[in-house]
């Protein structure tokens, strides 16, 4: 029996997890894939929004702004890459230029600080690359980026620690109330719990469904990207965006708190929740819009494409509510900015617990996250004596991303294992530079097999299926 389960492991999901660690509760954490933040968590911008997007009066609007403001602590707290590169949203005609005018408004509004609408002089000191055809923009000082897979892995490794049981590979297939007691019939057995906290993103309406009647829908939206080699990360110091139509922020370029260069989204209403593909047609028509905003992109220095899918949902705006079926709280619709709003999201799905008849009391012996830094950053002094203390940080696996057997190890062996390739890869990055894993994924692939003692065929890419070998092609 659970005091609180949670439905999946995005940035969601573990925010909420962690939050509830800090008090005597018993909580689980039920994900239907091989590993937290697998989804949209990890197929996005990784960008923290300043907040003068979101109409005013909104829950996007308010937790964006607060979201915006967590940030630097949390992400110190929990040893996650964060910068405020500041963003700029790009006028190319008058119209345009006014319609800077109306964010610049909105923005004072929501309480956005950083604000400023520039001309074209102060736009090319800031960004000297930018399209010489671009006469302003509205600048927000206070816009940043992250890295939203380890913002997740790193909330769910201190909720672990702190007592929060996950369950990976478990898919919920229905929900049932008896009395108090809920029971969540999965693909690895019963759960009981007395609240459930709903975070299954582009699935959330099919959660919810389970258990009280439909009061919203999920519409699938997709944005398909490109990441562009390390050579061409300095491009861009800020985020530059287009001016933003009803389909959202438009396409944008950006540096990554890794380096590289993303360019994308575009927007795409779909009907599976599961399509991650890429078009060549979309691909081309986001290289052109690309090239708008920046000269000179290469993107013949292309490194990968990928696709994601926003939670976009019926209503226009965050859901963040108790059901009509009592200790079932929706969070949903998480669509941009919720990764900007991410942690205010948290401390509000924490109110409507609290405004339950739950007992909630601290924990005297939280235990904090561990600070740990990549071998790279480290400096010379610090390195050495790392690899006095255990020499396997001496031998580099990934020498795109130089990253050591020591840290793919540890990634192995933190409070939630790594236990696939791309597992892997969000933890510690090899096989996120040029080559893409083409020479260090075999020897990551050993390493998994051998720390977890398991056979080489039964290691995986990523999610279920997606398997790399079949046998050996000779004894």
């Amino acid at each position: 029996m659970y005091d609180v389960l949670i439905i999946g492991a995005g940035i969601i999901g573990t925010g909420i997890a962690r939050e509830l660690s800090k008090y005597k509760l018993k909580v689980a954490v039920l994900e239907k894939d091989t590993d937290v933040a697998n989804e949209t968590t990890k197929a996005n911008s990784a960008i923290v929004h300043g907040g003068y997007d979101a109409k005013e009066g909104t829950l996007m609007a308010k937790l964006n702004v607060l979201g915006n403001k967590m940030y630097e602590e949390l992400c110190e707290e929990l040893s996650v890459p964060f910068k405020r590169n500041g963003s700029l949203v790009l006028a190319f005609n008058e119209e345009e230029k006014y319609h800077l005018k109306t964010l610049y408004e909105r923005g004072i509004t929501n309480g956005v600080s950083g604000l400023s609408i520039i001309d074209q002089e102060k736009l090319r000191e800031i960004e000297p690359n930018v399209d010489l055809k671009a006469i302003g923009a509205l600048h927000c000082a206070s816009a940043g980026i992250v890295s939203p897979w380890e913002f997740a892995e790193a909330l769910i490794d201190n909720s672990v620690e702190n007592g929060v049981e996950l369950f990976l590979n478990t898919e919920v297939l229905s929900i049932e109330k008896n009395e108090d007691i809920f029971t969540i019939h999965s693909s690895s057995g019963d759960f009981k719990g007395r609240y459930i906290f709903n975070c299954g993103g582009v699935h959330g309406d099919l959660i919810h469904n389970m258990i009280a009647p439909p009061s919203f829908k999920i519409l699938p939206r997709k944005g398909e990207y490109f990441v562009l080699d390390k050579s061409q990360g300095k491009r861009v110091n800020s985020t530059v965006f287009q001016c933003p139509s009803k389909l959202g922020k438009g396409i944008l370029v950006t540096p990554t708190v890794h380096g590289n260069l993303l360019v994308g989204p575009d927007a795409q209403d779909m009907e599976s929740k599961y399509d991650v593909s890429t078009t060549g047609e979309k691909l081309e028509y986001i290289k052109f819009k690309g090239s708008h905003s920046i000269r000179d992109i290469n993107f013949r220095e292309n490194i990968r494409t990928f696709g994601g899918i926003r939670a976009e949902s019926d209503r226009g705006d965050f859901i963040i509510e108790e059901s009509s079926v009592k200790g079932f709280f929706d969070i949903g619709g998480i669509k941009s900015p919720g990764l900007s709003a991410a942690p205010a999201i948290t401390l509000e799905a924490m109110k409507l617990l609290k405004n339950s008849k739950i007992e909630l009391i601290e924990k005297e012996n939280f235990i904090k996250p561990r600070k740990h830094k990549l071998f790279m950053n480290l400096s010379s002094e610090e390195k050495e004596n790392k690899i006095k203390e255990d020499n396997r940080y001496g031998r580099i696996i990934c020498r795109c991303e130089m990253i050591t057997e020591g840290e793919i190890v540890d990634a192995i062996h933190r409070p939630v294992m790594a236990t696939t390739v791309d597992g892997i890869k969000r933890r510690c990055r090899p096989g996120s530079g040029r080559c893409q894993g083409g020479f260090c994924g075999p020897r990551v692939q050993e390493i998994l097999a051998r720390e977890l003692k398991e056979k080489m065929e039964n290691i995986l890419l990523d999610k279920k299926g997606s398997y790399i070998l079949t046998g050996e092609l000779k004894k």
